[in-house]
């Protein structure tokens, strides 16, 4: 006589078998052994079970069933188990309805449910919604728990109500409620999260002196928060507190570091925490393995991935395709796609398929390679394992052809994905939209939009960015306003990207009254300027010679709680000089450190050596010149032309000639814009040995055209060489026709270049 079967060993066995499909295979097969009925506990194995995988047209026919089967009012804890299945898939209102069906069908929900409802909508960010609940449980009678109170301080956190948190927290006893390590930590955890470092620190402090100590897995969540955000010392520093108290790292504290040390580009720590780990006795899993392989390539280390990735398989780990994936992924993104698919290779030796992130990396790589043609082998051969339909895979290589220039494939394959039976989406045409409006078809990116309409794909914000920044390139500022008004008619606002693409095109075009217009429209209608949109209307204002009006936008922007940068009192300096206020533009110069707490740039530094050259004040520029090194801002060829046609508009030539040939000597290579303007100050001064010196030295330091590259012998060089260079320097306008007679004749001169050459 067999032994009757009993349900914990059904419930035992669904719970423990991966496919949920096999698990409702189970449950359905058993109902036919004699004297088996399901209960509670096979019902909710099989619930939680099919939940947990999405299934839930499946999951809400078992809970009809089981309602028919099983006594409702001892079912809560399933009903719990549905609502927190659909809160990590992110369904929230079917989560409500299940919380809300439960006293219809005679389920008292009791302060377990109330908790349950109320976390997943505070960890969605209902929080309106969640204090409803919460009151709704104090309405009905309910006392809350101390789960109940720490959803609540979690809610406060989220909402930035950190002295309602504390207040509550400090509350908890008089509630009939103690406070415990969750609590504190959820507290402490939503204070690091908002940067509140040192109150949190304070606060965990507190907690260890009450003799409250977190157990690993509370202590871990807290750490996690700390790590996603790269303060590992921090958590470092925590953990030494609670490991004094008699908490011990386990290996999920482990995987954290590793992740917290990737997320602070130290990936060399983590590597260095992953062979550590196994002298304290852990094994790492495949989690470990795969934190520090996503960390390394993410940080370019692409190759020592790969080293980890075999390490973990001769540890008799097996990579998932996250592994393979990233480091393929990887590999693609540095231009290694000989590495990837070598990786690849080896990969499906071991069984691995490859699904459509690897194709879509490989198609990427290969693409940006310009092997179009390798990309399009790798697409078909989706094909045949079946992923050619996916609309990812024709994305990742309609953008490839776009990015390649080739619009008309691009377009082609747009058609054949229809063919395919797979639908394109607006990224798709986006794609290709962006590839016409960049290469100046704009009729034909507006007739692929009305195609995308017919298909049914509904143009969005990036569709008219792109169309409106395609009309301002080509100074089309009519039919740019004309598609800003029609984003309306879509359904589509205007974004702040939207107003500054038509704020910068209208500057371009000196259409200052309409810059203005449009400015005044966009905070109309509700889009808040940004730093970029002040950077353009002071620029327009200054092109317009309204430098009140552009120093006014300033003490506006700053109102709105906007810091001006570089790029913004940059324009406002050269304003000043460009109205021929030196002593303003030197002043908001000086004011860039001491006022808004920046550093100067090259940039910056330019702009005022060029004015105070411009007006011959050289003095004053060779000071700036030699400030700007001593505070780190190398000078580049704009520096040293300023100065060089400083010198030479003020009449001081041999400064000038003195100052070029000085920077030469240090290991400056001089433009051929300056070696032009030396060479023309000279010759208008008839100064022949300088400016004959000068070409020599173009062709010691080889500022010299192609051609002289092709000359192998060193004596026909030294000959041919000068000619050629002041050949050059006439045929490219660097130098004037009457500088060219007098170095054609110089560079011939043999006595004058017995004078210069050694």
């Amino acid at each position: 006589m067999s032994r009757p079967l009993l349900t914990k060993h059904v419930a035992a066995v669904i719970k423990h078998q991966k496919d949920p499909l096999k698990a409702l295979e189970t449950f359905k097969s058993v109902k036919k052994e004699e004297g088996f009925k399901h209960n509670l506990l096979t019902y909710k194995c099989m619930i939680d079970k099919l939940g947990s995988h999405g299934k839930f047209e499946a999951m809400e026919a078992f809970l009809s069933d089981m309602r028919m089967d099983i006594d409702n009012r001892i079912v809560e804890g399933v009903y719990i188990g549905a609502m927190k299945n659909y809160g990590k898939k992110g369904k929230l209102q079917q989560a409500v309805d299940v919380f809300e069906k439960m006293d219809f069908y005679e389920c008292e929900p009791s302060v377990m449910s109330y908790n349950a409802i109320m976390n997943i909508l505070v960890e969605h960010g209902y929080f309106n919604q969640a204090h409803k609940v919460y009151l709704r449980l104090r309405d009905k009678g309910i006392c809350p728990d101390v789960y109940t109170y720490t959803i609540r301080i979690k809610y406060f956190c989220r909402t930035e109500k950190f002295n309602a948190a504390l207040r509550l927290l400090k509350n908890m006893p008089s509630h009939g409620c103690d406070a415990n390590a969750v609590a504190y930590c959820t507290l402490i955890g939503g204070l690091y999260e908002q940067e509140y470092g040192v109150e949190a620190s304070k606060l965990f402090c507190q907690m260890l002196s009450l003799g409250i100590c977190p157990d690993i897995f509370t202590f871990n969540k807290l750490i996690h928060v700390l790590c996603r955000k790269g303060d590992v010392q921090e958590s470092q520093r925590l953990l030494s507190k609670v490991f004094k108290r008699g908490t011990s790292p386990n290996l999920f504290t482990f995987n954290i570091f590793i992740e917290g040390f990737c997320e602070d580009n130290s990936v060399s720590e983590a590597a260095g925490l992953l062979d550590s780990i196994m002298t304290e006795g852990f094994t790492p899993d495949v989690v470990t393995y795969n934190l520090l392989i996503r960390g390394l390539c993410k940080n370019t280390g692409a190759v020592d991935a790969e080293r980890y990735l075999h390490q973990m398989i001769n540890k008799g780990f097996d990579p998932d395709s996250f592994t393979y994936n990233s480091i393929i992924d990887a590999y693609c993104k540095l231009d290694m796609v000989q590495n990837a698919e070598m990786v690849l290779r080896n990969a499906k030796y071991r069984g691995f398929t490859p699904d459509e992130y690897t194709y879509c990396s490989l198609i990427d790589g290969l693409c940006k390679n310009g092997d179009v043609e390798r990309a399009m082998v790798i697409f078909n051969e989706a094909e045949t394992k079946g992923l050619k339909a996916k609309v990812i895979v024709y994305n990742t290589l309609i953008k490839g052809l776009s990015q390649q220039g080739l619009i008309l494939e691009a377009l082609q394959m747009i058609n054949d994905m229809a063919r395919a039976g797979c639908s394109p989406n607006i990224w798709t045409y986006n794609t290709v939209i962006n590839g016409l409006c960049k290469m100046g078809c704009l009729s034909d990116a507006n007739n692929l939009v009305d195609d995308a309409i017919a298909r049914g794909c509904l143009p969005d914000i990036f569709t008219f960015n792109t169309l409106i920044d395609g009309y301002c390139k080509q100074l089309k500022l009519d039919t740019a306003i004309e598609l800003v008004d029609k984003m309306w008619d879509h359904g589509v606002t205007p974004d702040v990207i939207t107003y500054n693409t038509l704020l910068d095109g209208l500057c371009k075009a000196a259409k200052f009254e309409a810059v203005m217009g449009t400015f005044e429209t966009m905070v109309e209608k509700g889009c808040i300027p940004n730093r970029i949109t002040y950077n353009i209307l002071i620029d327009s204002f200054c092109k317009a010679h309204k430098l009140d009006k552009a120093l006014a936008l300033l003490s506006e922007m700053r109102c709105t709680g906007l810091t001006p940068d570089l790029v913004v009192l940059g324009t406002l300096i050269n304003g000043y000089c460009k109205k021929g206020d030196l002593d303003g533009a030197y002043q908001l110069f000086r004011k860039i450190y001491q006022q808004y707490g920046l550093s100067h740039t090259t940039a910056t530094y330019n702009i005022v050596i060029n004015a105070f050259g411009e007006r011959l004040n050289m003095d004053m520029a060779q000071r700036l010149f030699h400030e700007m090194i001593e505070k780190g801002c190398p000078p580049d060829s704009y520096t040293y032309r300023a100065l060089v046609d400083g010198f030479c508009n003020a009449g001081n030539d041999d400064a000038g000639y003195k100052f070029f040939l000085k920077k030469i000597e240090k290991g400056f290579t001089p433009s051929l814009t300056i070696c032009g303007r030396v060479l023309n100050c000279l010759c208008l001064k008839q100064k022949i040995h300088e400016a004959v010196k000068i070409i020599h030295i173009m062709v010691h330091e080889g500022i010299v055209p192609d051609i002289v590259e092709g000359i192998f012998s060193s004596t026909k060089r030294e000959i041919a060489a000068p000619k050629i260079i002041v050949e050059d320097l006439l045929k490219k306008s660097y130098i004037t026709y009457y500088t060219y007679e007098l170095l054609y004749d110089g560079v011939r001169d043999k006595k004058l270049l017995r004078k210069i050459l050694p």
